[in-house]
């Protein structure tokens, strides 16, 4: 079966960028299925560095076709900049990328809505990005959302947004006490975005199934980590949408038995931004060690990323619900310096030791991690080409992670230029 989906096996920002560019080379077409520009993806070339939202990492390589699927919510401003920003660094943006026809809008109510939500909550906020993606997809289930088909027929979009206008605005004032927003203002400015975006949005769902028809390779790429799946992480601090692999199919309307394999991408450690539990996170200090040297701030927005300890029971939990076949472990070279690595391989809970990731989200709030450790290989390994050239250690500890989570390691990271890439 030629089609692959790579997903983030912890809370995201495991390097996925990178593994998406890599694999591109031998693929035909990239398709993004869920998410919006709340994600970031991350590919160094030399000494450039590209910051992806919503185009599929693939648009870095030429004769590839990138796709944003229906499952994606789509804020026409961001997509445009991005694809002007990538014009401007001389990579082709024209026939290349396609936009589904089914995906849909993020408005600036939606962002506001997003932004006073989550002050409105205090200290029991989310952490979302504030970027409008969780409303917009409170719309799409509430079925009053705004689709790119919409704005393509004008009878249908100036409807659609005053209905959404009225309501929306509304819940601005008399609940948030904001003055709301101007249709003939928002109606304008999207009927330029109309005319920028319009040559891309096409039926996607017919390109990808008849791609796979023909015996094209079809990369799926998702954006956050499965412990962000809005359904399997932990909610509710958590995405709004499915980041593991069966987002992949109501992403893209490609039915499951055409999905080939499934690649989860894990850091030799583990990241998370914004609220909610961590059970292996860091003390200041290491946390302040590792942050810096593995570059541990959000490519969206910026933020610190809070840093731990190599979870098992998460990257277990990760492998089962997306039927994880192989894993890509990235940054190993961050852990060059330590001179003892923790692995937990469990979590106690008043006195019981739990093996499995519990539904009961409170818990992990509570628990004490339980680790195994192992002795670090205090040399650089940046510069390291082959896998067999390693430290011991470093290929000890590796060969210990695959062990624990039952899947075995098909690629390793040492850097973040593509280059920096061992194959096993």
């Amino acid at each position: 079966m030629p089609s692959t989906v790579v997903i983030g096996a912890q809370w995201g920002d495991e390097g996925k960028g990178k593994i998406i560019d890599i694999l591109s080379r031998r693929s035909d077409y990239i398709v993004r299925y869920q998410g919006g520009n709340n994600a970031g993806h991350t590919v160094v070339i030399g000494d450039k560095s590209f910051i992806l939202h919503l185009v599929p990492s693939g648009i870095l390589h030429k004769g590839k076709k990138c796709v944003i699927g229906n499952g994606v919510v789509v804020n026409p401003a961001a997509l445009i900049d991005e694809i002007e920003g990538l014009q401007k660094s001389g990579i082709s943006v024209g026939s290349n990328l396609l936009v589904s026809e089914e995906a849909h809008l993020i408005f600036p109510y939606h962002w506001k809505i997003d932004e006073l939500r989550e002050i409105a909550k205090g200290k029991g906020k989310i952490g979302t990005t504030k970027r409008g993606i969780g409303p917009c997809y409170t719309d799409k289930v509430a079925r009053c959302g705004i689709r790119m088909a919409d704005l393509l027929d004008d009878k249908i979009f100036r409807s659609k947004l005053k209905e959404n206008l009225k309501e929306k605005n509304a819940i601005l004032k008399r609940v948030y006490g904001f003055k709301g927003y101007s249709f003939d203002k928002l109606y304008r400015k999207y009927s330029l975005y109309r005319k920028k975006i319009r040559r891309y949005i096409t039926d996607t769902t017919l390109a990808v199934n008849k791609a796979l028809d023909e015996g094209k390779r079809v990369l799926f790429e998702g954006a956050q980590g499965t412990l962000l799946d809005v359904d399997f992480g932990t909610y509710p601090y958590v995405t709004s949408s499915n980041s593991t692999a069966g987002g992949a199919c109501v992403g893209t309307g490609v039915g499951p038995a055409r999905i080939g394999k499934v690649v989860g991408v894990v850091k030799a450690y583990t990241t998370r931004v914004g609220e909610g539990p961590f059970p292996t996170e860091f003390s200041d200090r290491l946390m302040g060690i590792i942050r810096t040297k593995g570059k541990e701030f959000g490519a969206t927005t910026g933020r610190p990323r809070r840093c731990g300890w190599f979870d098992a029971i998460i990257v277990k939990h990760s492998v089962m619900v997306n039927g994880i076949k192989e894993i890509v472990i990235t940054k190993l070279d961050v852990l060059d310096d330590l001179r003892v690595i923790k692995i937990c391989t469990g979590y106690k809970h008043k006195g019981k030791i739990y093996k499995t990731f519990p539904a009961n989200i409170e818990m992990l709030f509570d628990i004490k991690p339980q680790y195994e450790e192992v002795p670090g290989w205090l040399c650089d390994t940046t510069g390291i080409t082959n896998y067999k050239k390693l430290p011991s250690n470093a290929k000890k500890y590796l060969k210990r992670l695959s062990d624990i989570v039952d899947t075995k390691i098909s690629m390793v990271s040492v850097g973040s230029d593509r280059k920096q890439t061992l194959k096993l």
